[in-house]
């Protein structure tokens, strides 16, 4: 058993998961069991799509969420008789494109003493397969799999079944269109939605070009805004991963959920029992990117999963 600290910094939140895995041994598959699994929204892309930068804000935002991760990796090393923990720190799409990534670099080396990898849309998109599909085969869907991560800053798209067979990874995430487009969220202009929804189209003709969308007979939801999407449409009135992880959301649940969103004010989203209160403001364009894909792909259902890519990168570990 190894125990193993995997850190996903995205664009809207950064998040931990500290657990023992188990690799896969000749006598069948192995098992990653949490011993920690934490969220924080820091918007470390905030403004990156306009300026090209990281603001200062935000990444100390970013540093802070770090710096409490980095005394539970302590902690738990510390508990499990080892004294130390394999860590590995990926940093996504709002890292990839900020001209001052060096500066983020530096205050990850800084805190957990490895050097975070910025890595490609295609390798994010591998990671959360991995993550999303390992324990899948309980459920018995059917092959090959469309997994798709909405993040903030970009969106990936794996196909596969037991192993990738494309993937694709496009800069349509919840942080950028609504940074680009849903500008006026209390609520965003029809002309706004618009916009946004024809952005987003124009990405997934482009996934068309390299990923076989039309062989896939499962859709998998993965991050925030799928799981709050299905948490709303599950009528939770607060967030449980158990009752959202491997839900089944049908295309009409997340087309209604998306049309409420886009309608609602502010303070009628920040109303919600599921929503993390770092959602508020980019919940909308989420819900769209989830809807668009249906729509476009003909989806008449998603299934949600809890686990990504932190599952990934924690099973890279082993």
């Amino acid at each position: 058993m190894t125990r193993v600290a995997a850190i996903d910094c995205g664009t809207n939140s950064v998040r931990l998961l500290i657990a023992d895995v188990v690799p896969d041994g000749p006598s069948g598959e192995g098992t990653l069991t949490d011993v920690e699994r934490r969220m924080e929204i820091v918007r470390l892309g905030e403004g990156v799509d306009r300026t090209g930068r990281l603001a200062p804000e935000a990444l100390e935002r970013t540093f802070a969420a770090m710096r409490g991760y980095a005394e539970l990796i302590e902690r738990h090393g510390a508990e499990s008789g080892e004294g130390s923990v394999k860590v590995r720190v990926v940093a996504t799409s709002a890292t990839r494109d900020a001209a001052n990534r060096d500066e983020f670099t530096k205050g990850v080396v800084d805190i957990f003493g490895v050097v975070p990898e910025v890595i490609s849309g295609e390798e994010e998109a591998e990671l959360s397969f991995v993550g999303a599909t390992r324990e899948l085969a309980e459920l018995r869907p059917a092959r090959p799999y469309l997994v798709v991560d909405i993040g903030g800053g970009s969106t990936e798209f794996v196909l596969g079944g037991s192993t990738v067979q494309a993937a694709r990874s496009v800069d349509i995430g919840c942080v950028r269109m609504t940074e680009r487009h849903l500008r006026d969220g209390d609520p965003p202009s029809p002309e706004q939605i618009s916009a946004a929804a024809a952005d987003i189209d124009a990405a997934l003709h482009e996934v068309r070009r390299t990923v076989p969308v039309d062989e896939a007979r499962t859709l998998v939801g993965l991050a925030g805004s799928v799981t709050t999407v299905a948490g709303i449409a599950l009528g939770l009135s607060e967030y449980d991963s158990a009752r959202i992880h491997r839900s089944r959301i049908t295309a009409a649940q997340v087309h209604e959920v998306t049309r409420d969103l886009l309608h609602a004010t502010r303070a009628e989203r920040a109303a919600i029992g599921v929503m993390h209160p770092g959602r508020v403001d980019v919940i909308g364009a989420g819900a769209l990117i989830l809807d668009r894909i249906m729509r476009e792909y003909g989806f008449g259902a998603v299934v949600v999963s809890e686990h990504d890519i932190l599952d990934g990168i924690a099973w890279s570990l082993a």
